[in-house]
């Protein structure tokens, strides 16, 4: 019987820890929940949620409490399981309200409040013994893994069931998220290889520009470099440009010279169809006169502004 009851909480200590359950469950302690071991009262296990603003936002840390049998008059030990990037995993940790500072403990404090302390000084970039430093992306990286790797624990799933439902719902939704984003991803990479691929296969309805590789020379009408298919702007004293140019002036000159001597042969046409017609009379001095008024008109140098009438 005396060996039986050695093992057996203490009456003062399961008490207290019955009266710190009832307690947390009336009035739950934000980001925080406890249960103790189903056999064994003096252990417990906790989840500390990662609060918003901090690197372990979205995280669940999950951890033990093991209270010794003189408690609340001697402090408990504290540890993580989880990995977190703040405190080395399955190690104890120093802190003052844990076995290693019995000098500052106070029995009053509760099981709440010993875990607010823990998240308090979590947050906090204090060192002590057990804790490790990292940074905050590898923090962040470990409070997104919480969640896959409190699942693998079969304490966690039993004692919080409220949270590995809330951990799955999470989870499969990211997952799911993840697959429609690769899938998307996807096929949006197929829909560019095949309009690639209907590109390649058109072919061209009109055709394409001449496009002249740098450092080949080729030469389009009347010897004019051309850049890149487009004609580039040649220098005056260019053999071609002279050529053209004189082209031009020759063609130029011809047309004036067709024009004086089209309009000569009218003009003479035209006095001679008069002079038949018997409108002009000729003078024995070179004159232009009608004979019914046989005034002189002028020398054959002025005819062009005689004014021509009817001669009797």
């Amino acid at each position: 019987m005396s060996n039986n009851s050695n093992k057996r909480a203490p009456t003062t200590a399961t008490q207290r820890l019955k009266q710190d359950y009832l307690r947390i469950k009336k009035d739950p302690v934000p980001y925080i929940c406890a249960e103790p071991l189903p056999s064994n009262i003096l252990e417990w296990r906790y989840v500390v949620r990662g609060p918003e603003m901090t690197p372990y936002e979205g995280g669940y840390y999950h951890g033990k409490l093991i209270f010794p049998r003189e408690f609340p008059f001697k402090p408990p030990s504290i540890y993580m399981i989880t990995p977190n990037g703040r405190f080395k995993c399955n190690t104890r940790l120093c802190l003052s309200i844990t076995d290693f500072h019995p000098d500052t403990w106070n029995p009053a404090w509760s099981v709440s409040t010993i875990l607010t302390g823990l998240l308090s000084f979590m947050v906090e970039k204090g060192p002590t013994l057990g804790s490790i430093e990292t940074s905050e992306f590898t923090k962040r990286q470990l409070a997104a893994q919480s969640l896959a790797f409190n699942l693998k624990d079969k304490v966690f799933c039993e004692l919080f069931p409220e949270v590995v439902e809330v951990d799955m719902q999470d989870f499969f939704c990211k997952k799911l998220i993840s697959e429609k984003s690769l899938s998307a991803n996807v096929q949006e990479i197929k829909q560019k290889q095949k309009a690639q691929e209907d590109l390649s296969n058109r072919s061209p309805s009109l055709p394409l520009p001449d496009v002249v590789p740098d450092g080949e020379a080729h030469y389009g009408q009347n010897g004019i470099p051309l850049l890149n298919g487009h004609v580039q702007l040649a220098p005056a004293n260019h053999p071609g440009l002279q050529q053209a140019n004189r082209n031009h002036g020759l063609l130029g000159g011809a047309l004036a010279n067709l024009f004086v001597i089209v309009g000569f042969a009218a003009f003479a046409y035209t006095v001679k169809q008069k002079f038949r017609s018997g409108y002009l009379c000729v003078s024995s001095h070179g004159g232009f006169y009608s004979r019914k008024g046989r005034q002189r008109q002028g020398d054959l140098g002025h005819s062009v502004f005689v004014s021509f009438v009817k001669c009797n």
